[in-house]
């Protein structure tokens, strides 16, 4: 009799009928493939050119256990073909990636944690809720990655708060700032300098969210982010003064103006063309107020004079802080 071959129990946890991503080696007394056996040692010489045919010959991918294997310059290239290999929650745990090659290689939801990439090609790369702690980046390529909009931890933190757990996710945002940090310094010695404006941009915010909930500095920190997105975002600046600028119109309009000897400000009284003209006469004043201009042909009176005060305060603040801003971006 022969004997029947049992097949690797692999459960991909996207397992569905449309796509069943079931494992066909065969299994060992575990019940798992040589692959998928978290127990087996794959430090050896020889796990390089395993996975190299195991991934040419159409082997499943995702969810391997390759913790500490030693796959220094491999090739998991998927040559000729549109998409690359897909190692979706597979884990390379400290595992020798040094100038491994990985373009287009698909790692969502795998886990390169303290993964030496020196000198990889991770171009064009998937590594959207790839776990990144204490990955060695230097000279590894990284142009066109696809990272998504936050970090596993940062999710994980947000899962812990929800939970109550406000140590566990504070622990996560320590471990997202240090991704981020790492990531934002690779990207400035590789010149991606937008990709490294986007990763300050959230290193910074993950240090805000571990300061305490109500206290000044998480307060002055946020306030910087919506002003300026912590220098890289100098739109913001133009889109807030011109609310600025707005809203104190809208109390001049109110509060009056003093325009040839004549208060002027909206009421009942006037016309729906009068109250129009006197808004546009508002908003006119507002901007030369804001940009310091005061060419002195409407003056503010009353309660104006206070609005006006904080309003050119605000503007030569705000007019300083783009240019530094602009400066910044286009300088990189």
């Amino acid at each position: 009799m022969h004997k029947i071959k049992s097949l690797c129990q692999y459960h991909d946890p996207n397992h569905s009928p449309q796509q069943p991503f079931c494992c066909k080696e065969e299994a060992n007394h575990s019940g798992f493939c040589y692959w998928h056996d978290k127990a087996i040692d794959k430090t050896g010489d020889d796990v390089k050119e395993k996975l190299e045919n195991h991934a040419k010959n159409g082997g499943l991918l995702r969810g391997i256990w390759l913790k500490r294997a030693n796959l220094n310059n491999i090739d998991l290239v998927n040559h000729h073909k549109r998409n690359g290999y897909d190692f979706s929650y597979a884990d390379f745990y400290h595992a020798e990636l040094k100038g491994a090659h990985l373009f287009n290689i698909n790692l969502n939801h795998a886990s390169i944690m303290k993964a030496d990439l020196r000198g990889a090609n991770l171009n064009c790369a998937n590594i959207q809720s790839t776990n990144l702690l204490g990955v060695k980046w230097q000279g590894c390529k990284f142009e066109n990655i696809k990272i998504g909009k936050k970090v596993r931890q940062e999710v994980d933190s947000k899962q812990a708060m929800t939970l109550g757990n406000k140590q566990e996710s504070n622990d996560y945002l320590q471990q997202a700032e240090e991704i981020y940090r790492d990531l934002r310094k690779h990207a400035e010695q590789e010149g991606i300098f937008t990709l490294s404006g986007f990763f300050i941009h959230k290193e910074l915010t993950m240090r805000r969210l571990q300061l305490p909930r109500y206290s000044m500095n998480r307060t002055l920190s946020k306030l910087v982010d919506l002003f300026c997105g912590y220098g890289e975002a100098p739109l913001r600046i133009i889109g807030l003064s011109l609310l600025i600028i707005i809203i104190c119109a809208v109390l001049y309009s109110f509060t009056g103006l003093n325009y040839q000897d004549n208060i002027h400000n909206i009421g009942s009284q006037h016309s729906f063309t009068e109250n129009l003209s006197i808004f546009f006469s508002s908003l006119y004043f507002s901007v030369v107020t804001f940009t310091t201009l005061g060419y002195g042909d409407i003056t503010p009176v009353n309660i104006s004079r206070a609005i006006a005060a904080i309003e050119a305060f605000t503007g030569s603040f705000t007019l300083a802080l783009f240019v530094v801003v602009f400066v910044k971006k286009m300088t990189r």
